[in-house]
């Protein structure tokens, strides 16, 4: 027997009882068809005499459906190693726990840039299912391939859905409520940034174009210092415009941050727009306008999908939740 201060193993009890730690683990996890009453109730009696304290990793490995939903979250390069702490990613893992907790799971993120990590962080904790965030089509289908749990994709931009998924906002009405709301504030000369010009930023960007089609498109760099760069370059032709719509609050506050340090207010020299209505666009001055994604009827959506894949009742589509225009103090009337 270990001493006093030890946890207590399996070992420990099978031994003390003369029984195989395979009947030991049967009882713990609740396997108990094969076991006579008697050996499962002197089992039960000394694992509580003693005090024995499962791991919650067996438990839940040793049964058929271990309760775990996986969230996994593309650690690309532009996050600089901080992708877990970007507005948008934090707001939707918040709701996302909140759902995964309320349907009596439990939830383990991981972040990483290689998808075929992520079969093996599935099919190591036996999961009930997985939300994806970030990758790339092709990503997207070779783990389709190669794992049966059911997965759900956040903002996926696909092709054809196949056996996927794949709940969106509505990306380019967002960026056409943005120009809309910018051309009723008295602007004409609008600037839109990215870091890109693909998938969901292009649909935010050809949104505020079918609205205000003499906007103009600059792209950013990903990299903080290089991007902070960039503007000190370019901030002669930024000045030519009224407004400015980031394609997320992220680069809206991080233009908002330079802006200020070179003494220009916003937003009476130039009002600036976001995309996401993260909590970090209530929390800048002035506070951030923005296009509001609703990242808790996502959630509640990704869980109901999630359950109605394991069961076989859903197929694959791609889901399109809609947005709204949150107006505050960084777009200025003029005219």
């Amino acid at each position: 027997m270990s001493c006093k201060n030890d946890r207590v193993r399996i070992v420990d009890i099978a031994e003390e009882l003369g029984l195989s730690t395979a009947t030991v683990s049967y009882v713990i996890h609740g396997k108990t068809k094969k076991i006579s009453d008697e050996t499962v109730k002197r089992v039960q009696e000394l694992l509580e005499k003693r005090q024995y304290i499962p791991s919650m990793a067996g438990i839940l490995l040793a049964q058929n459906d271990s309760r775990i939903i996986g969230i996994v979250v593309n650690d690309h390069e532009k996050y600089e190693g901080h992708v877990l702490e970007d507005g948008f990613i934090s707001s939707a893992l918040n709701a996302l726990s909140a759902e995964i907790d309320r349907a009596g799971y439990f939830m383990m993120v991981k972040a990483t840039r290689e998808w075929k990590e992520i079969a093996k962080f599935a099919s190591m904790w036996n999961m009930a299912g997985i939300v994806l965030i970030g990758f790339c089509e092709q990503d997207y289908r070779k783990m389709r391939e190669s794992m049966h749990i059911p997965f759900v994709v956040y903002d996926g931009f696909l092709k054809e859905t196949g056996k996927m998924v794949n709940i969106v906002a509505d990306h380019f009405d967002g960026g056409y409520q943005m120009g809309k709301y910018l051309l009723a504030r008295g602007h004409r000369r609008i600037l839109c940034i990215s870091d890109n010009h693909i998938c969901m930023d292009a649909l935010r960007w050809e949104g505020l174009k079918t609205a205000v089609p003499e906007a103009e498109f600059m792209e950013i760099p990903m990299q903080r210092v290089e991007r902070e760069q960039f503007y000190r370059d370019h901030l002669e032709k930024i000045l030519q415009f009224t407004a400015v719509f980031a394609v997320s609050d992220y680069y809206a506050v991080d233009l908002m941050y330079f802006l200020i340090g070179q003494g220009i207010s916003v937003p009476e020299e130039i009002s600036v727009a976001g995309f996401d209505d993260s909590r970090l666009s209530r929390q800048v001055q002035p506070a951030l306008t923005t296009i509001r994604q609703d990242n808790g009827k996502r959630a509640k959506m990704a869980l109901k999908l999630l359950e109605e894949l394991r069961e076989e009742r859903e197929e694959g589509r791609t889901c399109v939740l809609p947005v709204e225009i949150v107006e505050r103090e960084s777009v200025k009337k003029i005219g």
